[in-house]
Order: C-alpha cells, then sequence, then structure tokens
C-alpha cells in the first residue's frame, strides 16, 4: 500500500499560482493511476484532476481545464498540480489519490488510497 502526503498549500490572492506536490511512501506510484480532488467547507468533495500510470494521459474536470496540470514524476514518488489563474471558488482542501487508472479516478469510489489534504485559499 501507499502512504500519500500533500504540500504546497497557502493564501494567494485571485488570479495567482501554487503548485501543490504529493509525496508517495510504502511502494511506487507507478503502480497507480494518480490523482487530485477538493472539498470545500459545507460541499461534496469533487474531482479535480487524474493522470495515468506513466503520465502521458490526463483528465481535468471542466471547472479547472486550462488552469490547472497534474504531472508526475515518477523516480521521484511525487505528483504535482500546478495552479495557474486560481479563484476564489477554488478554494479547498486538495486532496491526493492514487488509483486503479485514470478513467475511473473521477469517480471517489475507485479511489485505493488517500492524503490528509493541503488547504488552498484564494482571496480576491
Amino acid at each position: 500500500q501507499v502512504q500519500l502526503e500533500e504540500s504546497g498549500g497557502g493564501l494567494v490572492q485571485a488570479g495567482g499560482s501554487l503548485r501543490l506536490s504529493c509525496a508517495a511512501s510504502g511502494g511506487p506510484i507507478s503502480s497507480y493511476a494518480m490523482g487530485w480532488f477538493r472539498q470545500a467547507p459545507g460541499k461534496e468533495r469533487e474531482f479535480v484532476a487524474a493522470i495515468s500510470r506513466s503520465g502521458p494521459t490526463t483528465n481535468y474536470a471542466d471547472s479547472v481545464k486550462g488552469r490547472f496540470t497534474i504531472s508526475r514524476v515518477n523516480t521521484k514518488n511525487t505528483v504535482y498540480l500546478q495552479m495557474n489563474s486560481l479563484k476564489p471558488e477554488d478554494t479547498a482542501v486538495y486532496l491526493c489519490a492514487a488509483g486503479l487508472n485514470w478513467e475511473y479516478m473521477v469517480y471517489e469510489a475507485y479511489v485505493q488510497y488517500w492524503g490528509q489534504g493541503t488547504q488552498v485559499s484564494v482571496s480576491s
């Protein structure tokens, strides 16, 4: 099994950028599709982005497409989420996830491992 730990969250102004990292231990992330979800207070957790095991294929929620980029460096056992043009509605706890494949990562039921999350706050 894999343990996931996010970092890189913080407070930024609207239009700013943040880069989140998800460091894995306990096993190689090359065995998993990886993804990011987010959860705002009082809201359901929602899918943000996913990436295939080797990294050539990605998938994004419509709300972040064109602004966020997911990537991975398997040799570092790390997944990243580059977030640009941030909006106040992006404010949430961002959670790293590992699952079977990128196609199914859009659904929480197919996530096998979760990180604890990192807070992203965007002010206007």
